[in-house]
């Protein structure tokens, strides 16, 4: 059989693959070689074929003649919602198999634990190559929970070659990657029916998988549907099922309900908090446009084990940094969990968690003073920056190659936010985003955890807001004790500033302020209005209808 993939991998060197004006013989990446003896890949169910990868070690040579460092039987299709059916290079799942080509053996490749499952990335519509390996790396600096493994590497597809993949870990329960307990069908009752699940909010194209519909909708009456990822359906038993769906509603319900904040039965009762932050940094810093709303996992192991929802791991960064054209993806300004603002005829929407967790300053707080320390260190706009220049320079070589077989430079490639007529380009783009994204942050983060992202406090001076909600003029009343310096600002729900004004020096007394109709204009939805007097600063939530 090895002497047979060897003949192969001699077969590929022969042919040199010139049909798309590329010459592949030799690369400083590890090789992937799939064989379908024919078969066209479908997007389901999964296909017998053949896998052989060449992987000399770390700074070596890997040729398309070289023995295989590893040879399996694979199941493989195509996989994706959007990416599979629009773009002509494709993603893939894989499963290791036995010889028979029937069932699955978990096994290490290109240095990953050993399991089963894998994925092939594209990396269609970057054309930097790097923003899903740039934001898998900080993640894992940034945050103490499973960040899947990837690998770059080279596809050759039935003689043909394919360009530059990443190979990722798919998300799954296993002691190396999501490490929760494995569920049986039969663990019904008391701790084994609490753990161990995935779940995710995402489209429900892709992996089959039972979900129901939050009891709480967008702001503009979109669903919010919950999958549960992990048991699979066949595997999931309906008292699982219910005790999985009523977990999540009973954390919805009591983070809508006015003791949300309590230590002891309010929203930190249910959810790991620490993850939480991890997971809404890394969305702000590379501003995911489909973030909390697609692609956004998170688990639950047994009561005994913990058992509080973790969100994450982390998946699908291709829509980042600036590489969206819609939703305002591609401007460094702006929160991306104000999304349902500013895309409110989008459907798939973000559920309320986010706004409603910022709301208490504690975990604000939290947010902004993790940041402020990431900013020294993982954020350092300069470590960024050279890690996207390292990166850059390894796929030199692979990427020359990747671009004759996928001309795409130059080319708008949906939804690209910026079409760069070199890769130069495209890098200094990158580089540029990040760091503008960065110093935006830095100002825009600083009120987390103060009165303008909480609940209304009691204040030394008196302040009052009518009508509230409003359709129209906004009229701000308040009185001071003694002459003070005030700053009024208003922003919207993605932290943009729509109004602001000084009133230095002013008099004792009552005064009064009018906000604009058309300064309000922006869409329905939630405003924020901050005074500041004498440095002391306070808020009141405006609404729109």
């Amino acid at each position: 059989m090895r002497v047979f993939f060897i003949l192969l991998s001699l077969f590929v060197t022969l042919f040199s693959l010139p049909a798309f004006s590329q010459t592949f013989t030799s690369t400083n990446l590890p090789i992937i070689i799939i064989n379908t003896n024919g078969q066209v890949i479908p997007d389901d169910p999964k296909i017998v074929a053949t896998l052989s990868i060449i992987d000399n070690g770390a700074g070596k040579r890997n040729n398309l003649s070289d023995s295989p460092s590893y040879v399996s039987k694979i199941g493989i299709e195509r996989r994706g919602a959007t990416s599979q059916t629009l773009f002509p290079k494709k993603p893939y799942g894989f499963e290791l198999r036995d010889t028979s080509g029937v069932n699955s053996v978990n096994a290490s490749i290109l240095g990953m634990p050993a399991e089963s499952d894998w994925v092939l990335n594209a990396t269609y519509n970057d054309k930097t190559l790097i923003r899903e390996a740039l934001t898998y790396d900080l993640n894992r600096q940034m945050s103490a929970f499973y960040t899947p493994r990837y690998r770059y590497c080279e596809v050759v597809l039935n003689g043909n070659y394919e360009g530059i993949y990443l190979l990722f870990e798919k998300i799954k329960r296993n002691k190396n990657r999501v490490n929760i307990t494995s569920i049986k069908p039969t663990d019904v009752s008391g701790d084994a029916v609490t753990g161990g699940y995935i779940f995710k909010i995402d489209k429900t194209e892709g992996s089959p998988s039972r979900s129901w519909n939050s009891p709480y909708r967008a702001s503009n009456g979109q669903l919010i549907p919950i999958q549960i990822d992990r048991p699979k359906p066949e595997d999931l038993a309906e008292e699982q099922f219910q005790y999985a769906k009523k977990y999540i509603t009973d954390f919805e319900n009591i983070l809508k309900a006015t003791q949300y904040q309590d230590s002891t039965i309010g929203y930190r009762k249910y959810i790991n908090t620490d993850s939480f932050v991890d997971y809404l940094l890394l969305t702000e810093v590379c501003k995911n446009v489909d973030g909390y709303r697609l692609s956004s996992f998170f688990y639950k192991d047994r009561e005994s084990k913990g058992g509080k929802l973790v969100m994450g791991p982390i998946w699908d960064y291709n829509l980042t940094y600036g590489n969206a054209n819609y939703c305002e993806g591609n401007t460094y300004e702006g929160w991306a969990y104000g999304f349902n603002t500013v895309c409110r005829t989008d459907t798939y929407q973000i559920p309320f968690w986010w706004d409603r967790l910022l709301s208490d300053k504690a975990f604000a707080s939290q947010v902004r003073l993790k940041y402020q320390r990431l900013r020294k260190t993982v954020l350092k706009t300069e470590r960024i920056q050279y890690y996207v220049d390292s990166v850059a320079a390894q796929l030199t070589e692979a990427r020359t190659r990747n671009f004759q077989r996928w001309p795409v430079i130059g080319i708008y490639v949906w939804p690209n936010g910026f079409v760069g007529q070199t890769y130069q380009q495209e890098i200094d783009y990158l580089k540029t985003w990040v760091k503008n994204r960065l110093d935006w942050m830095d100002n825009a983060i600083m009120p987390f955890g103060t009165d303008i992202l909480a609940l209304e406090p009691t204040t030394s001076f008196g302040f009052t807001v009518g009508p509230n909600p409003s359709s129209g003029n906004v009229n701000l009343t308040y009185r001071l004790r003694q002459r003070a310096d005030v700053g009024l600002m208003v922003t919207d729900a993605t932290g943009r500033t729509i109004y602001s004004i000084t009133q230095p020096g002013q008099s004792p007394g009552e005064h009064l302020e009018t906000i604009p109709d058309q300064l309000l204009s922006t869409g329905l939805g939630v405003y924020f209005l901050q005074l500041t007097v004498d440095g002391q600063s306070t808020s009141k939530k405006i609404l729109r209808h």
